[in-house]
């Protein structure tokens, strides 16, 4: 489990890592020196020597001491570079393929399981990645030298010093593992509370002009709580691991100082000789917390791998396929096409005690063909399948039943980059990014060229609109688009897709909230839009459905009128002319 991550994220930086070891094990032969030094420095003040010579083991002992810190400065340095090295391109990896994941997953997912898959679970594994290794064998050769060390003095300090360390090491290892249920617990807790924070937050305007406010801080209370509880509980056992911990290491203490004594009073050893198996007792305490921290650290990171196997090992429902869409106006077919969603689990619980519903039908049996160059008006009330339609053609789920072909092409059968090259799509709701207009127009591919960029704002008659920003293509939008009406995000948003150039285009409410500074821009640029391409228009006003060449209206899932738009005006019997004649915008709504 672990090799696979270590060869892969490690190997490339195959360089520093034997850096590294080489600067973690000469600082651990420093450290051994460095309680000698001190040592024969009591040795040689006892015995007399001239003041120049104990100067001269000072000077020593500064020196190891100073370039033993330096030492343990880099090796900070590397392993903290080779951790977020690896790391990060995990969490690269982690995201691509998260994106790369059909809807249904993400929907049956709260935003704080992604958050703690890729960040808390990759955080975790960043001490796995930049220490493990080097540490628990640094350390076990620190450990190995000192009782080797303790048995040159005598052996029977290295005896009963190694007895020690092996009944210390047993007792820490069954304290450490206890609380790694406690802190699972915790962080499937965190998960929950971020991921209720972060869909809450996006929705704030509607939490308040809802008067949701009450109860998204009572939830939020509550999830705080949980978290609260089960992170105190894991913190309180820890506490308790770290207590027991220094009551171990002054029992050593006290063995270590008890033995010197002995010797010392037999007078087999210097009084320098009894620091030194102080000091050395000392100094091995240190390689024994280390190891059972890492190996606590291991069985945490064993868990976080757990989770971002799983993360890593669910596969798309959606097969990519092979042919390719040729140029030009895309054609669109829909033959018997029937589409259920499965529900998300409840975000009021974990994931592992979800129960999800039946799915309930969206479209049933849908047939249809629109021909290239042709513009679709798709109407419909609320929930009667329009937007679950342009989802499918996007192939961002496949249906349950039925065909959907472009240009004669069955839709699994195309390539994923073609379908989302050639269909473009404007919604009522338009994604910006706290980036230049420049990298929202192009979605920060450089390879698009400012004239480019400007040729395709010119065809859409906003390149003045534009060029009137304070900086221009330079101006700094804010996330979300703060700072421009709806109706501006929306012309950015065609001048987007206009530089895509897909042969099929979907207006999905696109022209529903614009104000009229930009109404008239926006007229001329969904003009310019649609020319020479397929389109279907998902719209509740009447100007923008006059654009259709047909129309189709769904009612529960189901078609219940398609034709050509002039003929269905001209007959009085239609529901499209019903509709004209009611007020299309009051009966959609």
């Amino acid at each position: 489990m672990y090799r696979h991550y270590l060869t892969t994220y490690l190997r490339p930086q195959a360089g520093k890592v034997a850096l590294l070891a080489l600067v973690f094990l000469t600082a651990i032969g420093l450290e051994l020196w460095l309680p000698q030094i001190l040592a024969n420095f009591i040795d040689l003040a006892l015995a007399g020597e001239p003041t120049a010579s104990l100067l001269r083991v000072a000077g020593l002992f500064l020196l190891i001491g100073l370039l033993s810190q330096t030492l343990t400065i880099a090796e900070t340095y590397l392993a903290t570079d080779v951790g977020l090295t690896a790391t990060n391109r995990l969490r690269a990896d982690l995201a691509r393929h998260t994106m790369a994941l059909d809807l249904s997953f993400h929907n049956a997912r709260t935003p704080g399981y992604f958050i703690e898959r890729v960040d808390g679970d990759v955080g975790t594994m960043n001490k796995f990645f930049s220490r493990f290794v080097v540490r628990i064998l640094g350390n076990v050769i620190l450990m190995l030298g000192v009782l080797i060390l303790l048995f040159g003095i005598d052996w029977r300090v290295g005896a009963s010093l190694t007895g020690f360390t092996l009944v210390t090491m047993f007792i820490l290892s069954r304290i450490s593992s206890v609380g790694i249920p406690y802190w699972n617990a915790a962080k499937e807790a965190r998960a929950l509370y971020f991921g209720f924070i972060e869909e809450r937050l996006s929705g704030t305007e509607d939490i308040r002009a809802n008067g949701a406010v009450p109860y998204v801080m009572r939830r939020l209370a509550e999830l705080a709580r949980a978290y609260f509880r089960k992170d105190l509980k894991a913190d309180l056992i820890g506490t308790t691991s770290f207590g027991s911990t220094i009551v171990l290491f002054a029992v050593g203490s006290a063995v270590a100082l008890g033995l010197a004594a002995w010797i010392f009073q037999e007078g087999t050893i210097t009084l320098g000789t009894a620091y030194l198996i102080f000091g050395y007792t000392q100094l091995l305490t240190r390689p024994i917390e280390s190891i059972i921290r890492e190996i606590d650290d291991l069985q945490q990171a064993g868990a976080a791998v757990r989770r971002v196997n799983e993360l890593l090992e669910a596969k798309s429902t959606l097969k990519d396929g092979t042919q390719a869409l040729g140029e030009g106006a895309l054609a669109v077919g829909f033959e018997r096409v029937s589409f259920a969603y499965e529900d998300a689990p409840d975000d009021r619980r974990p994931e592992t005690e979800s129960v999800p519903r039946p799915p309930s039908s969206v479209l049933t049996d849908l047939t249809f063909t629109l021909p290239s160059h042709t513009t679709l008006g798709l109407l419909g009330r609320t929930g009667s399948g329009k937007t679950t339609l342009t989802r499918l053609l996007f192939r961002f789920y496949d249906p349950q039943q039925g065909t959907i072909s472009l240009n004669g092409l069955p839709l699994p059968d195309i390539r994923f980059d073609d379908v989302r090259a050639r269909v473009g799509m404007v919604t009522q709701d338009v994604q910006l990014f706290n980036a230049s207009v420049r990298d929202n127009l192009t979605f920060f591919d450089s390879n698009i060229s400012d004239d480019r960029i400007r040729f395709a704002l010119r065809e859409l008659e906003l390149l003045e609109w534009v060029e009137a920003f304070p900086q221009g293509l330079d101006t700094l939008l804010q996330a979300g688009g703060e700072g421009l009406s709806a109706g501006e995000a929306q012309l950015l948003a065609f001048a987007r897709v206009f530089l895509k150039d897909p042969g099929l285009i979907i207006l999905d409410e696109a022209s529903s909230r614009l104000d009229p500074a930009t109404e008239r821009l926006l007229e001329r640029a969904i003009t310019r839009l649609l020319a020479g391409r397929t389109a279907i228009i998902i719209a509740h006003r009447l100007g923008t459905v006059q654009r259709a060449d047909r129309i189709m209206i769904l009612e529960q899932g189901r078609m219940v009128e398609y034709g050509e738009r002039l003929a269905l005006v001209n007959d009085p019997g239609s529901r499209f002319a019903q509709l004209l004649q009611t007020g299309l915008e009051q009966e959609l709504a």
